[in-house]
């Protein structure tokens, strides 16, 4: 469910930078395809689970993902999406990526990535919507890229499963059920999750609910809630796993989000 303004529209227009303001409802799914633009993938609200030939991850608001020009991706959506997209012409600038990153999306991008989809696809030269654009640029040049990396499977068992834990991350969960539930032997998903994805299903269920607190965590949620939210028994584990996994104490990092 796109805005007035297509993608076809962004493609076509005669400026290296172009925005898009696209809502999707949960559960939707955008199906294999590839732009002849880059394209940086924002959630303003809810959380994506973006697929691609370089790899797929998990991105909560707050997150985005860069994705080179020509590269097959998917897209699928949890809770009502307000995604903003920025197109960028293959010869904008040198210094952008040239593989598919996920970076952190700062307040002051964000607004400026709000304020491009409003911006004229032909807009003026040297104007002051041709400054927003390349300050677009500049920020995504400078943009810190994502030390929590959520990666997704390959395999189409798992990634129902995976897609299932990310819609519902506070539910009660065991290897055994969710291998029973496509009719394998709890070892058997086991490796099949260390194969795919280099990592327990322990360790990825932790780092998922982890990656999806975050935004609420800097949203001013407590951390008894964001710990319930997210399926600890208390706010003590929660915070445990946070200052394991980012080396810090939840309300050290709600500090520094503010």
């Amino acid at each position: 469910m796109e805005s007035f303004r297509t993608t076809e529209d962004c493609h076509r227009s005669p400026r290296a930078v172009a925005a898009l303001a696209s809502d999707y409802p949960h559960d939707y799914y955008i199906a294999p395809h590839r732009h002849l633009r880059a394209q940086l993938i924002h959630a303003l609200t809810g959380v994506m689970t973006v697929m691609s030939e370089h790899g797929s991850w998990v991105v909560p608001t707050g997150r985005a993902v860069w994705m080179p020009a020509g590269s097959d991706h998917a897209v699928r959506f949890f809770g009502d999406v307000s995604m903003r997209t920025v197109f960028v012409a293959i010869d904008a600038r040198p210094s952008l990526p040239g593989g598919c990153e996920v970076i952190e999306v700062s307040p002051f991008l964000r607004e400026a990535i709000v304020a491009a989809t409003r911006v004229p696809l032909d807009y003026e030269l040297g104007g002051r919507d041709h400054r927003v654009m390349e300050l677009i640029l500049d920020e995504l040049e400078a943009a810190p890229r994502l030390q929590l990396h959520v990666p997704m499977p390959r395999d189409p068992r798992l990634i129902r499963l995976c897609e299932q834990l990310i819609a519902s991350p506070s539910g009660p969960v065991t290897l055994a059920d969710l291998a029973a539930g496509i009719n394998v032997s709890e070892r058997t998903l086991a490796r099949l999750f260390h194969r795919e994805l280099g990592m327990s299903f322990g360790q990825w269920l932790r780092r998922m609910r982890l990656l999806l607190s975050l935004p609420r965590l800097a949203a001013g949620v407590s951390v008894l809630q964001v710990a319930l939210e997210h399926g600890y028994d208390s706010p003590s584990a929660y915070s445990a796993m946070f200052r394991r996994t980012l080396g810090i104490a939840p309300t050290d990092y709600l500090n520094g989000s503010k």
